[in-house]
Order: structure tokens, then sequence, then C-alpha cells
């Protein structure tokens, strides 16, 4: 991707972004979480933090993949509607939908039909539970979000959530986040909180269908993909987990259990003649971790782990009768997040996964390390600009997320920026190395 196209595709983005917002809104329901993570600063919305009612945003987003055949990948019309309440004392209750229509998937005829039917129009709810409080107990019951883990870019502890992946992590985290339905009980004693949870339907991660700009596996002529499983609605895949977590000393630490079918799948392996065929299934997991922060003035310190026993992976052995291995995996991320002059902020990470058991066919190395580092900073007439890189440690491997945001009336928000990624065709990132795309979003909340 040269300079000059994608500043070009920018200028047509940003104008025809502008062309249609006038006629739409924008902004986010319940806060603007910031673009790479869910830690990072958020911007208040004074018009959803006085009476009640009805609030949400509607937004224009609109994105252009610039690789060869350039193509418009994103003409993404959503707007998200909730409100909340109370029914007595010690009752809350509060409810959201989400709607979407997708143009880019009605103008050209670039992706498969499964694709174009998946992503063209989408109708869910969002959080929509009843909270109920009895002294040191909180019950919440419902469609809900939980969140175990807040590091920037990339989910580690944040196991509990399925995600829509359908642009790989590139939304902001909380519109990627699909809530669970569940039976949630805090308890509360001075600087001790404990959490039971208990889902008895799940949701799964939705990472679209073959075809798709960010589908987690390659098209290929002798290549064919059946329909993903999901477990059967019995008490055999219920989950349910426990978290503990203390305040001393300005250290704040949690620990948890989580057992569940996995949210993200696994794909499976055979053959049919000359053909490969895969299917995406579900293990089912336990998954043993904790998080850390320490607030010391000008500088955070955050840090996640995780073990997880019973998921299995892809491996290169042919001989292997259905191409994936069970393994041990733990998890970690450490990052330190600086407090700068002129209203900026750094923030940088390192991050691990090990295989305890691990096997030579594996495409992963035994211990996969990566970092990130992020810079944000704030300057006249309300623009603000930020940029993240995120790359593996062990290959050349990277992904690239520069952007401008720009707060140019009460409640309303222009985006504009890039999503750059490269490296192999097995890599985290290389597998979308024609995906690079440029984006802008314009967004009014109420």
């Amino acid at each position: 991707m040269t300079e000059p196209k994608t500043a070009h595709c920018l200028t047509i983005i940003a104008a025809c972004t502008l062309a249609i917002g006038a006629n739409a809104a924008d902004d986010d329901l319940f806060g603007r979480d910031a673009l790479f993570g869910d830690d990072l600063p958020k911007l208040s919305s004074p018009s959803r933090e006085a009476g009640s009612g009805i609030k949400g945003f509607i937004q224009f987003e609109a994105a252009r993949t610039t690789a060869t055949p350039e193509h418009w990948s994103k003409l993404r019309t959503r707007a998200e509607l909730g409100s909340a309440g109370k029914l007595g004392e010690g009752t809350k209750w509060k409810m959201g939908a989400r709607f979407d229509y997708d143009a880019a998937y009605s103008i050209n005829d670039y992706y498969p039909a499964d694709v174009e039917k998946n992503q063209r129009y989408n109708l869910e709810l969002r959080e929509n539970y009843l909270d109920v409080s009895a002294g040191n107990w909180d019950f919440r019951f419902g469609k809900q979000n939980v969140v175990w883990g807040e590091m920037v870019g990339l989910f580690f502890a944040d196991v509990v959530s399925a995600r829509d992946l359908r642009e790989f992590v590139l939304p902001e985290f909380d519109q990627m986040r699909i809530p669970q339905w569940a039976a949630r009980a805090e308890y509360f004693a001075n600087d001790f909180h404990a959490e039971l949870l208990w889902i008895p339907v799940a949701s799964y991660d939705n990472i679209g269908k073959p075809g798709s700009e960010f589908y987690p596996m390659p098209a290929a002529a002798n290549v064919r993909y059946l329909a993903e499983t999901r477990p059967e609605r019995d008490t055999d895949n219920m989950n349910y987990g426990l978290r503990l977590s203390t305040l001393k000393y300005g250290w704040d630490v949690s620990g948890f259990y989580y057992h569940s079918t996995d949210i993200s799948p696994t794909f499976y392996r055979q053959f049919d003649g000359p053909t490969v065929v895969y299917q995406a299934h579900h293990d089912r997991i336990h998954q043993y971790g904790g998080t850390l922060s320490k607030d010391f003035g000008d500088v955070v310190l955050k840090a996640e782990g995780v073990y997880t026993t019973g998921r299995s992976f892809s491996v290169q052995d042919l001989a292997d009768s259905d191409g994936v291995v069970r393994q041990n995996t733990f998890d970690w991320a450490a990052g330190l997040d600086f407090t700068l002059p002129a209203e900026s902020r750094f923030n940088v990470q390192l991050f691990q996964r090990r295989y305890s058991n691990y096997n030579a066919t594996q495409i992963p190395h035994k211990e996969e390390n990566g970092y990130s580092l992020l810079l944000n900073t704030k300057f006249i007439n309300n623009w603000e600009a930020q940029a993240i890189f995120i790359s593996s440690l062990n290959r050349s491997d990277w992904l690239l997320r520069p952007r401008l945001a720009w707060n140019f009336e009460r409640n309303w928000r222009l985006l504009i920026g890039a999503d750059i990624f490269k490296g192999p065709p097995t890599g985290l990132f290389g597998r979308y190395d024609q995906q690079d795309r440029v984006y802008s979003e314009i967004r009014y909340s109420f």
C-alpha cells in the first residue's frame, strides 16, 4: 500500500462519511471505549449523563480495502438503542438492541453469497438484564457482558464474553463483545469482592463465513469448510466460574476459575480425496487465571495470566486423524501505562503464549512472544491522535493502527484511520496481509 493510494482513499472515505453522516447520526451507548482497548481514556457524553429514557448512538462506518482488487469492505450504518430504570428499591433493569445494515454487500459481487447474507443485515439483543441488591450481595440475571480482563489491543483474561470477530480485533472492544445469558452473584465486604457466574445457554465467537474479509482460515481451491458445529444446549455445556478479588495497599489483585465450552472454535481436519475439509468445533476447557494492577501516580502497572487445559490446536502432520492435538497453554501479558505532558500517554506491553506439552508439528513455536506500543495525544480543537503497533517477537508479523479523532460538535465524533497488516500467511496478523484498509466513522450519541 503506497502513501498516495492511502491518502487518496482516506480523502474518499472522509468525504463519503461526512456526506452520509450529516443525514444519519453517531456515538456510543454507555461511554466511548478507545479504539484499541477498554482501559484507554473514555469521552463522557453530557446528554447521556442527565435524565433517563432512550439512549444510544447512530453511526456510519466506511472502510476501503487497498489490496488488489481495491474494494469497499464496509459501508455500514449501525444503530444501538438502550434504556435503563428502576422497579423499586434495590431493583434495576437495563435493555438494549442493535441494528446494522452494510451496503458494501449490496453494491458489489466481491464476496460469496453466504458472506453477503451473514454480514449485510444484523439485528441482535445487547445487554438485557435485571439487577437486584440485597445487603452485601448484588445479583444480575439476563444477557450481560462479563469483563474479567482489560489489556490493550488483544484479549487475555477477558475469557467470558464471546466476541464478534468478523472484523478481527479491530473494532472497539465494547462493540465486539457478545453478551452471555447468565446469572451472576457478587459479594462485597470492605476490600474483598467475590463473583459467582453461571451461564446456562452460552454464546460463541462470531467468526463469519468462509471468504469474508477476516475469516480465520484461508480460501483455496482444494479446501472446503463445513458448517460450524455449536454445542447442544444442555446441562453438559453449561458454563460456570468463580472470581475473587481484593484491594490491598493499592494493589488490585484477582484470581478466577472458569469451566466452559470454548467461545473460540478449533478447526478439525479430514480428507475427502484430494480435498482438505475443515469444520469448526468448540472444545470443553478449564481456565485458571488472575489479574493485578497498581497505580504509581504517573505510571500504572497491569498484568494478566490464564492457564488453559482442554483446548486443541491445529498441526501440520498429515497422518494425524483430525489435524489437531490437545495442548495446555499459559497466556500472560504485562504492561505499563505512562501519563505524559500535553495530555499524552504511552503504553507498552509484553505478552506470551507457552505450550506446556508442545507438539513439534504445530505452526507456532513452543513460546510465542510479542509486544505492543501505544501513543495517544490530544491537541487543539478537540482533535486526538493515536497509534498502536502490535508485533510478534518470533517473526516479522505485525499490525499498525494509526487514527485521528475529532469531536467537532457536542456528541458528534469523526474518526479517520488505517489498519495495516504485515507478516507470513500463517502469522496472527500476516494472514490478513491483503486486508489493509483505510476507514472512517461518524457517530452521533444521544
